[in-house]
């Protein structure tokens, strides 16, 4: 159940399910969600994906993100695998869910609906060492610019995500 991933159509609609590699060797539309946490500082939580992941390994990205499993709810999904990859949990809010497809390394194809939810949370992170490489906070401001600078170190998806009305509307006073 771990690797099959949720295939939707574009209107959201469960039609079956996938291995997770298969489908994003085939481009297939499938659900995801993505965890955006921030501290009391108003700094977001990244995660450097580990160097054994099958795509955009070593890359920053948001603090969380993967895929329900076949009849699991998305939010359980969430909150999962925020403390399995990050050690953390915290109540989490759902902001806004996006498509996108976008062509990724080793000749494979990100064809997602991604839920993104957000949260606060001060605790330090206990990464799980096969998923996670690094971590660290940062201010958006700082965060824009790298970005801004070397667009090549982060994920498609997260630079979609920060650049979204729905969570450009969000971001925290404090942030």
């Amino acid at each position: 159940m771990r690797n099959l991933v949720v295939l939707v159509d574009t209107s959201d609609n469960e039609i079956g399910y996938l291995d997770k590699l298969e489908a994003h060797q085939k481009g297939m539309l499938h659900r995801a969600f993505s965890v955006l946490i921030f501290n009391s500082a108003g700094e977001l939580l990244l995660q450097k994906r580990a160097a054994g992941k099958y795509h955009s390994a070593g890359l920053w990205t948001n603090t969380c993100c993967s895929h329900p499993m076949p009849n699991e709810r998305i939010t359980d999904a969430a909150q999962r695998r925020l403390k399995e990859e990050m050690g953390v949990t915290c109540e989490m809010k759902f902001l806004y869910k996006f498509r996108y497809r976008a062509p990724l390394d080793n000749e494979l194809t990100e064809h997602e609906i991604d839920y993104v939810f957000t949260g606060i949370s001060d605790r330090v992170p206990v990464i799980d060492s096969q998923e996670v490489a690094d971590w660290k906070y940062i201010s958006l401001p700082t965060l824009r610019h790298d970005i801004a600078l070397n667009p090549h170190h982060y994920t498609f998806w997260f630079k979609e995500i920060i650049n979204h009305p729905a969570f450009l509307e969000f971001v925290p006073a404090s942030a």
